[in-house]
């Protein structure tokens, strides 16, 4: 858990020595979607991000989850870290709805991942709390390092760095998609914890970022714990590679 106090986030990158601004829209949305290559209702909702993806005021993050690989294909991008977020959103709101394809918004609502006027209803309906996206993230890179900075208001929160592949093709040879060839969008590929030294800075190397075919970062500042996460108060994406 941060201090009570945040004022900016750093995460040390590997980038050019020149400084580069990432221009980017208020961030008016985080959206994860919890997928399987295992299910046969997600790919409607994996082009859906993809979709989601191309609009500058949305974070949108696809988290493969373990649990439907026994049924005759293992997902090739799950990671348990995903299911076990997924499980913790479901222990926060307490309704044991943990399915596939779930979006999640904004850390507070969930709704199927392959409707999307529902999606956009839960926006409108997490953005009535005045607290969900207030702290506009600004992402820059300069000096090696990809800095996000934040005027901090004292809420406790944890910032979590995610590194993201920004498309993987997968083509599932058994399972309910056998034959079928899905694109997933800004996978998750690695969790970092952001930490402080001097309660203003918060760092990670690059390297620390692992995951294959990692090309974005995602930062997010987030309410509650990885094992019990709350609602989103800033985010922000941007290209490192």
């Amino acid at each position: 858990m941060l201090g009570r106090s945040l004022a900016y986030v750093a995460l040390v990158a590997c980038a050019s020595a020149a400084t580069l601004s990432v221009g980017h829209a208020q961030t008016r949305a985080v959206i994860e979607l919890f997928t399987s290559q295992g299910c046969s209702s997600c790919p409607a909702a994996d082009k859906l991000v993809g979709e989601f993806a191309s609009d500058p005021t949305l974070v949108t993050m696809s988290l493969p989850i373990d649990y439907w690989d026994y049924l005759g294909w293992k997902d090739t991008l799950a990671d348990p870290r995903n299911t076990a977020r997924q499980r913790g959103y479901s222990k926060v709101r307490a309704d044991r709805e943990v399915y596939t394809p779930q979006a999640v918004v904004n850390g507070s609502y969930h709704v199927l991942g392959s409707d999307r006027p529902a999606i956009e209803k839960m926006i409108a309906k997490s953005r009535q709390n005045t607290s969900a996206l207030s702290l506009p993230v600004s992402l820059s890179m300069a000096g090696g390092k990809l800095t996000a900075t934040f005027a901090g208001d004292g809420r406790a929160a944890e910032v979590w760095c995610i590194g993201l592949a920004k498309a993987v093709t997968i083509a599932i040879g058994r399972g309910e998609n056998k034959g079928k060839t899905i694109t997933y969008h800004n996978v998750a590929r690695s969790w970092r914890k952001l930490t402080s030294t001097d309660g203003k800075t918060w760092s990670l190397p690059l390297d620390e970022i692992e995951g294959e075919g990692v090309n974005r970062a995602a930062v997010i500042v987030q309410g509650g714990t990885i094992e019990k996460p709350g609602l989103i108060f800033g985010a922000a994406m941007a290209s490192i590679r």
